[in-house]
């Protein structure tokens, strides 16, 4: 089946297919790096990364720009706090969120533009907002956006128009549905943002928000582009205020498709600081827990459900990708290098079962059933006597393709030709010593010292057989 995916405007399933040149435009909001983002942001960025993925899947190329949001309320109020300037307050921030991308296994967007540097941009568009009769200044020099000039605002959050209040202003970058009203483009300075300023034909100030996304997606994908994504709590008003911004200066369509994923909950709660229930990814790092069991359960539900996040979910994690991990290792001892063979029937239907799956709007529980079938399937196959080199290459085919989506199997696992740590090669040479003097004691001794420090090893016929838990 086509890939379809539920456009949160139209609330209904549609086909995702690109607009220009087979290549899928997206922008997806990035972190407001104030501080490290915790596992809720991520939640939204490891969508987004399965997304992209699901695109790459179907034959498609994709161009994804990420917002790094480094000014903006939050921002400039930690900057003042710290004592330091802007710039020098954020650049830790981001340079954490990239390593934690990379912790994570999220491929890399194609352009992260920081708001600090498209201020010009900004600018521009706001002029663009004023020709249009969309925007005007207050006494305080702030320059704000008209909604109720704006036909068809409200869209996307499917508001009531009726309810709007014309002239009712909203200066703060966040706030709820219900303070809808006229929202700032561009902040007129006062003494809250310190030496945070730029000079506009308005006068001193700095931009708003919402504005920043619209004149840098612009900028790097189009007027018009395929897909904006991201958490449900961005949809009003930051979204809803992004469409207004484009499509008031543009008159064109600003996006084609909309996607938003779900909340996290952590154990059944709201995750929150005063609960204890808030982590960022360096907590769950700390406890134990790896990046690539901290995506399995990221990754494994609907983004449209809430994600009850535990460390139950997590532990069962490590049993599932260490089932997966003995399958594929089995297979590639198996393999032993040889070509594929011809697909067998149970690994095509699991690819076809899982590509049916990630095709109908991201339905990774689904995805993964098919995963784990597979996995079922490959230890009875390799059970049988006809089974061979060449059925387990083919089988190992169909896990890396449904890898290309998950990115989990391979992900933080030894490959053929890794060079295992020097500490842990002495050990396992000193183990291979004792068991060839029949030292006993003193080899389960190292096998449990190799186990303490994440290292399993096995005996067979061919030798010990090492892999990292």
């Amino acid at each position: 089946m086509a890939l379809e995916v539920y456009n949160s405007e139209s609330r209904c399933k549609e086909p995702l297919v690109p607009m220009e040149n087979n290549t899928v435009r997206m922008y997806t909001c990035g972190p407001t790096v104030y501080n490290f983002a915790h596992i809720g942001n991520f939640r939204a960025y490891t969508f987004e990364d399965v997304l992209r993925r699901v695109i790459q899947f179907n034959g498609y190329g994709v161009k994804q720009v990420m917002n790094l949001t480094d000014v903006d309320d939050k921002t400039i109020r930690g900057s003042r706090q710290s004592g330091k300037p802007l710039k020098e307050y954020t650049a830790p921030y981001i340079a954490a969120f990239f390593t934690d991308l990379k912790t994570l296994n999220v491929q890399s967007a194609e352009v992260y533009p920081a708001a600090t540097d498209h201020i010009p941009e900004m600018i521009d568009l706001i002029k663009r907002l004023f020709d249009r009769g969309l925007a005007y200044q207050s006494d305080d020099g702030s320059i704000y956006f008209s909604v109720a000039k704006l036909p068809g605002y409200g869209r996307l959050a499917h508001l009531d128009r009726e309810n709007l209040r014309a002239g009712a202003r909203v200066a703060q970058d966040e706030y709820e549905k219900e303070s809808y009203g006229d929202f700032a483009l561009w902040k007129g300075w006062d003494e809250n943002d310190g030496d945070v300023v730029w000079d506009s034909p308005w006068g001193c100030g700095r931009p708003g928000w919402h504005l920043e996304c619209s004149a840098m997606s612009m900028k790097y994908l189009g007027e018009t582009f395929d897909l904006h994504t991201g958490g449900i709590d961005n949809l009003f008003p930051h979204h809803e205020n992004e469409i207004a911004q484009a499509e008031g200066a543009t008159g064109k369509l600003f996006v084609k498709t909309w996607m938003h994923c779900a909340h996290l909950r952590v154990n059944g709660e709201k995750m929150s600081k005063s609960l204890g229930n808030f982590f960022t990814l360096r907590d769950l790092l700390e406890k134990g827990y790896t990046g690539r069991e901290i995506r399995y359960v990221l990754i494994n539900a609907h983004y449209r459900q809430p994600l009850n996040f535990t460390f139950d979910a997590l532990a069962a994690a490590r049993v599932s990708l260490a089932r997966i991990d003995e399958c594929t290792d089995a297979l590639t001892e198996r393999a032993a290098g040889a070509a594929a063979a011809a697909t067998p029937d149970w690994a095509a239907q699991a690819l076809q079962t899982f590509t049916d799956a990630v095709n109908d709007d991201l339905n990774l529980p689904e995805a993964f059933a098919a995963l784990f079938a597979l996995v079922r399937d490959a230890n009875k196959a390799m059970l049988t006597p006809g089974f061979g080199s060449g059925d387990a290459a083919a089988a190992l085919a169909v896990f890396d393709a449904m890898d290309g989506v998950l990115g989990l199997v391979r992900f933080g696992r030894k490959q053929p030709g890794d060079e295992l740590p020097s500490e842990i090669a002495a050990l396992v040479e000193a183990r291979a010593e004792a068991r060839k003097n029949k030292q006993w004691a003193e080899s389960d001794r190292l096998r449990d010292e190799l186990a303490a420090k994440g290292w399993e090893v096995r005996d067979s016929k061919e030798g010990q057989k090492i892999r990292k838990l």
